[in-house]
């Protein structure tokens, strides 16, 4: 059974919230032999009328994590549980995959993340002060180049940073213009 920790920001949670919020992400859990034994962490806030939607469900081999905006808090959500099973199909279909070509994977996933929005705030930030706006920590688990540019497509993010399980040094995997990827060795 998912527990959840659900957090507003400009927005009070109300028990239908809350509700609705449980329900939908609760039919994740089919996806999974075993449910995840950690937390769902799920953010919602509200700016300029545009709701936000934010989930997070760290599990042992995988990070789910999806963000979604709309002007109508409930369908939002619906959006983000509908990133989420794509993101958990595309895991597995891959994992399944792998597991028929090699085996299974031997490593679990790592996250770091920087949203989009945050990056184009502070590109556009024309003070020559540079002012961090969050930080986030994590453990770099070990695994190959391969591994990590998957689970940066999952997250839908623009570069990851992993411990690359052959040289146990930290490495960056990135997507390049051209859709091809590239790697920055420490």
């Amino acid at each position: 059974m998912l527990t959840y920790n659900i957090r507003g920001e400009n927005l009070e949670v109300t028990d239908p919230i809350k509700d609705y919020v449980e329900k939908k992400v609760g039919k994740l859990e089919r996806y999974f032999e075993t449910p995840p034994s950690s937390e769902v962490h799920v953010n919602l806030s509200v700016y300029n009328d545009e709701q936000t939607i934010e989930v997070t469900i760290p599990m042992k081999n995988l990070l789910l994590r999806a963000e979604e905006h709309n002007a109508d808090l409930y369908a939002a959500i619906d959006l983000v549980v509908d990133k989420l099973e794509r993101q958990i199909r595309k895991y597995k279909t891959k994992v399944n995959r792998r597991s028929r070509q090699e085996g299974a994977p031997k490593y679990v996933f790592a996250e770091l993340e920087r949203e989009a929005q945050e990056q184009r705030e502070l590109n556009n930030n024309d003070d020559s002060d540079i002012e961090i706006v969050r930080t986030k920590r994590f453990d770099l688990k070990p695994m190959d180049s391969e591994e990590a540019a998957l689970q940066m497509d999952l997250l839908g993010h623009a570069f990851y940073v992993f411990t690359n399980a052959d040289t146990d040094e930290t490495n960056i995997v990135y997507k390049r213009r051209d859709g091809k990827y590239g790697l920055i060795e420490t």
